[in-house]
Formats: structure tokens, C-alpha cells, sequence
């Protein structure tokens, strides 16, 4: 469980490093320069993924509340609403004139439908913590952006069409890898 909580933790600290202490972010970047900022970033975060992935594959799960008997429909649904949204953030299209931050949306929308499947301890801290991180960035970055500006930009009815067919590709690869990326199968056998 502590290289659960640490991943979860490390992930979430350097994340919001930029909207809540973008000036010690500023300062380690100015002390190493921007290239080897990015590098450490990036490295960062692959130890804290890392950590969350052994963490959740090592840790016994323990129940800590009933989770309801539809979470695990409403989860497969709101799995492909969180993935849309991630998707939207990527480019142009007309969700971003909806949602002001359609990745951390999507990243809540992900951990509220998990937490709504499962009731263990493990899920309670990587999904709550990252559902947590992203509530807080959604709220940081937007205090820190301003008055929201919608994008002009917004893409063409077609291209939304192709949004939705590769989400549903991206959708059923996940459904179907899921028992090799977190060990629990989607779809009873």
C-alpha cells in the first residue's frame, strides 16, 4: 500500500507544482534549465506511475464500503464519457466550448465510475487520490487562468464523428486489456 499512496502522491505533487507553486517550479527550472526540468518531470512521473502500477498489483485489496449494485454499468458507461473527454482535450472539437478542462474532467469522470465499481482500500486511494488531484487542478489551473475564454476553434461535425469511432476502438482495447494493465477483468468469463 505505500508504493500506492507514494505514486499516487508523487504524481499528483509534481502535477500541480504548476498551479500551485509555479514559482518554486519557476526557481528548479531557472537553477537546471528547461530541457533537463522537462526530462526530470517526465522521469518523475514515470517513477510514480510505476509506483501505482506495483502498489495497486501488490497490495491485498480489503473492502471499505459496499459499492452499489449498478456502479459497475454506470463505471462502463461513464468509462467511455472519461475517455471522449480525454480525447476532446487533444484537439480541437466542440466539447472544449462546453468543458473548460476536458482531460481533468475526464480524469474525475474515470475515478468517480471506479470508485462507484469497487468499494476496496487500493481503489479508495488511487482512484480517490487521482479523482482528488483533479478536482484540485480543475480548480487551480482555472483560478490561476482567469475569466474562461472559449476556443473559436472547433472542429468540423465529421471529425467529431471520428472523435466518437476512436473512442469506441480505444473503449474495447481497454475493456479487453484490462486484465493484463490492472488485473481485473471487465467482463466476467
Amino acid at each position: 500500500m505505500a508504493m500506492l499512496i507514494t505514486g499516487v502522491l508523487l504524481w499528483s505533487l509534481i502535477h500541480l507544482m504548476k498551479s500551485v507553486t509555479p514559482g518554486l517550479r519557476g526557481t528548479i527550472q531557472g537553477a537546471i534549465g528547461e530541457g533537463p526540468h522537462k526530462g526530470l518531470v517526465a522521469l518523475i512521473l514515470l517513477v510514480a506511475l510505476a509506483l501505482m502500477i506495483f502498489g495497486w498489483r501488490s497490495t491485498t485489496a480489503e473492502f471499505v464500503y459496499d459499492p452499489p449494485a449498478w456502479g459497475r454499468h454506470a463505471n462502463m458507461t461513464l468509462m467511455f464519457i472519461a475517455i471522449l473527454l480525454i480525447g476532446a482535450a487533444q484537439g480541437a472539437s466542440r466539447i472544449r466550448q462546453w468543458i473548460r478542462h476536458p482531460m481533468l474532467t475526464g480524469v474525475l469522470i474515470w475515478a468517480v465510475g471506479h470508485l462507484l465499481a469497487n468499494g476496496d482500500n487500493k481503489s479508495l486511494v488511487l482512484f480517490g487520490g487521482l479523482g482528488l488531484w483533479a478536482l484540485i487542478s480543475i480548480v487551480t489551473v482555472s483560478r490561476n487562468e482567469g475569466v474562461w475564454v472559449k476556443p473559436a476553434k472547433v472542429a468540423s461535425l465529421g471529425r467529431e464523428l471520428l472523435s466518437v469511432v476512436i473512442v469506441a476502438i480505444l473503449y474495447a482495447i481497454l475493456m479487453f486489456a484490462h486484465p493484463w494493465i490492472a488485473g481485473v477483468p471487465v467482463i466476467a468469463r
